[in-house]
């Protein structure tokens, strides 16, 4: 049966929700400069990446470590050059793109599968449940990064080996939180109905159950997404991730460590790229975690209604 067009209240219900979103964000002012900052990141991985694309890997050996607060020089050079004399500003901008990139596709691969191999597991037969979870307990039988450098190890350094390794590292997790949530939601009263009613089981998972585990999955992608891309620039940083002349804000940090005590900022700037990114993604999955939990969202709605 076709689905009907949305309808203007269902409209309206949508733009209610968003401004909600938008009030309680405001109302969060750690969470809204993490959303500021992610936003501005992004918009810089996507435009200034390719604009300053030739800037970045133009080589001035004349000005090479160059130190930065130079507001003499252009201002892709305000944060100093590397040690081939390119702006590292305008590096940054480009290591963005692929830090990014990589981190985005790993988790959307681990997500997706992950969510899948979950939904089967705590809606099918013990003997595909069991047998997908002996293969989850495989995967984390070994620490994660410890995973990834073995099979790097023994793989040709690509971007497409990074983005695999690391999607397979962390399918366990997103397999392991959506086959909980199936084995709760599959004993409420909606789903017994549904069955009752002749619903098949492609119908109940994917158009009863798994919008419910949907926000929390995204509550765990976005606090993964941090640690897949300090994981991924762990490993550029010790030489088996991204390689030359490809960029990453990891290899960048392994780049300008021989020159720690002479030019600090090779290594300090990605790293507090790093860091700054980091952290306002933890800010970000803090503030999903409450929002999209209805308990915590109307308490902390009773709260600020309270305070006002």
């Amino acid at each position: 049966m076709a689905k009907s067009p949305p309808t203007a209240k269902d409209n309206n219900t949508r733009r209610f929700v968003f401004n909600a979103w938008l009030l309680m964000l405001a109302r969060d002012r750690f969470a809204l400069f993490a959303a500021i900052f992610l936003l501005v990141l992004v918009g810089v991985a996507l435009v200034g990446s390719f604009a300053l694309e030739d800037v970045a890997t133009k080589q001035n050996l004349r000005g090479r470590n160059a130190p930065p607060f130079d507001f003499n020089k252009d201002w892709v050079f305000w944060l100093g050059g590397d040690a081939l004399g390119r702006p590292l500003l305008a590096r940054i901008f480009l290591a963005s793109r692929n830090t990014l990139m990589i981190a985005a596709s790993a988790v959307s691969f681990s997500l997706i599968i992950g969510c899948f191999l979950g939904l089967i597991a705590g809606y099918t037969s013990k003997f595909v449940s069991h047998l997908i979870l002996r293969v989850a307990d495989v995967i984390m039988s070994f620490p994660s990064l410890l995973l990834a450098v073995i099979i790097l190890y023994m793989l040709p350094p690509s971007v497409i080996n990074i983005i695999v390794v690391l999607a397979i590292t962390r399918i366990p997790i997103y397999l392991r939180t959506a086959r909980a949530e199936v084995l709760e939601i599959r004993e409420r009263m909606f789903i017994q109905a549904a069955t009752v009613m002749g619903a098949s089981n492609k119908r109940i998972i994917f158009r009863h159950i798994l919008p419910i585990i949907i926000p929390t999955m995204v509550t765990i992608a976005t606090l993964d997404f941090a640690f897949v891309m300090l994981a991924e620039s762990s490993l550029s940083f010790l030489g088996i991730g991204i390689q030359p002349p490809e960029i990453t804000w990891g290899l960048m940090v392994a780049q300008g460590r021989p020159y720690l005590t002479t030019a600090w900022w090779l290594s300090f700037w990605p790293g507090l790229a790093i860091i700054l990114t980091t952290l306002s993604l933890n800010l970000l999955s803090n503030w999903l975690r409450v929002v999209l939990d209805p308990q915590q969202r109307w308490r902390m709605e009773i709260g600020d209604q309270k305070n006002g």
